[in-house]
């Protein structure tokens, strides 16, 4: 199946260009299942690698998914150009060709199959993120606005309702565009209206329109083991309550050569870094002048500023967003995450990026004019003319406005590509950001006789330590690296053939000590032994997440 990362896939597509992907290319991609759904659709996993280097397992790994919200499609068409860039650069691009041949991607395109489902379908349902019914398992609607699609067009845009006392009223220079009546009033003879999202009425009493939360209310980005909280919307019933978020934290704990975490939503046009719970002066100085790095050369490749969730992001500091899975993989598995937000419609309007703050504030009226324009040139059906509707409960309304799902949600279609391509040069740095182990040093001196000792330099050549950051050293999340001598032929005369070598620093922490280096990025092990000239050996070096290095030497 072709794709040109021009349209938003349903699922079977997705499946089956995926699978046509791992055909294509059976040396570099495999597909796994890990679970299922809460309606049961397979989760599927890509693994991209060079096999003939070393199974997936045993190299230095980049995590990625993508579209954990249902509205946030951009997110798998940007996993899917990651795969294409994968594989169509192998063996052309010099870049990805070392990546695979030292380093696996595992790559989620769409970890909430069931609610990109429901966004897609004919007669589209938006919800945050699952379907399952929560905190109402009955599912019964409670009294007021459900939104949907009620006049069938296959869109869910706005409702405009003329109200004397409505809090919008006509932009004086655009009077399609709406924009809130300003805090003095308005003078008299000026229409106001109250704006509500496109949906049908549940007991209605003529007079209030309550907005309850959905009856499906889970925020799948609520549900990981990471500050989890009954406080926090969506949150689910408790951590890994929600079978998608069980399943791929499972699939993630079961590849501990994970170094690099990063979760695809949109938008904004960010990145966006851990902590949201906690300040930067309360993480490690090595963890976060590392990720302000990686963001730095993140910048420079997609054009999208990095920012601290808790520092930049968080309007109410006392009321932090936790539960997500960035927050999760730095804490619990020591990696230094991220999640990319796609697309900033105001900056493409404007050329100006979006407040820090506006997913509380939304738009100043001057960028919603400059989004309306640019929607009138680029995008035609992204603002919709207002046109009468008889509403079931309302009555004489209007429907139009925005359509949310591709301005401010997605980029228009034939945008897309040029969107998410700069960031699979950033998964790409960051996979190649990862330790990488190597047996760089191997001597065999003849003590006497048929006495031998043999001296293993081993080194961490990538740039981040082996056990990658900070908080997993303080914490030992990471096994040491173990290095064993192994031959039918010698006897080894001090100690066990197996030795563990600890952990090792990386350029990284090299470059933030600021010269001197010394040589914490190396070790030396000895064996004494007993064999003749000639007597091979192997030398196995492995750790978790730096690699698995094999090496045959002679005594000699």
């Amino acid at each position: 199946m072709e794709y040109g990362f021009d349209r938003f896939l349903r699922y079977d597509e997705l499946n089956a260009w995926l699978d046509g992907i791992a055909a294509a290319h059976p040396g570099l991609v495999a597909m796994e299942s890990y679970g299922s759904s809460h309606e049961g659709r397979e989760l599927r996993i890509v693994t991209v690698t060079d096999s003939s280097t070393g199974a997936h397992d045993t190299k230095p790994a980049m995590w990625i998914d993508a579209s954990i919200h249902a509205v946030e499609l951009t997110a798998t068409v940007a996993a899917c150009h990651l795969i294409e860039r994968l594989v169509s650069g192998f063996g052309h691009d010099e870049s990805v060709t070392r990546a695979l041949k030292t380093r696996t991607f595992y790559i989620v395109p769409r970890v909430n199959p069931d609610g990109a489902e429901w966004v897609l379908a004919d007669s589209p349902k938006f919800r945050r993120s699952s379907t399952r019914s929560w905190p109402w398992t009955d599912g019964h609607e409670w009294p007021g606005l459900h939104v949907e699609d009620i006049d069938g067009n296959g869109r869910i845009l706005q409702m405009r309702v003329v109200d004397e006392t409505g809090a919008w009223m006509a932009h004086p220079d655009d009077a399609r565009l709406l924009v809130p009546v300003p805090a003095e009033g308005t003078s008299a003879g000026t229409t106001r209206y109250r704006l509500l999202d496109e949906g049908r009425l549940v007991d209605h009493d003529g007079f209030t329109v309550p907005t309850p939360r959905a009856v499906q209310g889970l925020d799948l980005n609520r549900n990981y083991p990471a500050g989890w909280s009954t406080s926090v919307p969506g949150a689910g019933d408790h951590p890994l309550s929600e079978p998608e978020i069980d399943a791929l934290v499972r699939a993630m704990i079961a590849r501990p050569n994970i170094c690099g975490f990063n979760a695809y939503h949109t938008s904004g046009g960010v990145l966006l870094r851990p902590s949201s719970t906690r300040a930067d002066a309360k993480l490690a100085p090595l963890d976060v002048w590392t990720w302000k790095q990686i963001g730095q050369r993140g910048t420079e490749l997609t054009g999208y500023p990095s920012h601290s969730v808790f520092e930049d992001f968080t309007w109410d500091q006392t009321e932090t967003m936790s539960g997500a899975s960035d927050d999760w993989a730095y804490e619990h598995l020591g990696v230094f995450s991220w999640t990319t937000e796609f697309w900033d419609i105001v900056h493409a309007a404007t050329g100006e990026k979006q407040s820090t703050h506006f997913w509380y504030t939304g738009p100043t009226d001057d960028q919603a004019l400059a989004v309306l324009r640019w929607c009138d040139e680029h995008q035609p059906d992204g603002y919709v003319d207002w046109a009468p509707f008889e509403h079931p409960q309302l009555g004489a309304i209007e429907i139009g406005g925005w359509n949310g799902l591709i301005t401010w949600t997605n980029p228009p279609v034939d945008r897309l590509r040029a969107e998410v391509a700069p960031h699979a040069d950033f998964a790409i740095h960051q996979a190649l950001c990862a330790p990488e182990l190597d047996v760089s040093h191997v001597e065999t001196t003849r003590i006497g006789g048929a006495t031998w000792r043999v001296d293993v330099g081993v080194a961490n050549t990538g740039w981040l330590a082996t056990d990658v950051s900070a908080l997993a050293r303080k914490n030992e999340l990471v096994s040491p690296i173990t290095i064993e001598l192994n031959s039918d032929d010698i006897e080894i005369l001090d100690g066990p053939a197996r030795r563990q070598l600890g952990q090792l620093e990386g350029r990284a922490a090299l470059r933030f000590r600021s010269g001197n280096d010394g040589t914490p990025d190396r070790a030396l092990v000895s064996w004494t032994v007993r064999g003749g000239v000639g007597t091979e050996v192997t030398i196995d070096a492995r750790h978790p997440r730096a690699g698995h290095v094999t090496r045959l030497v002679a005594l000699s």
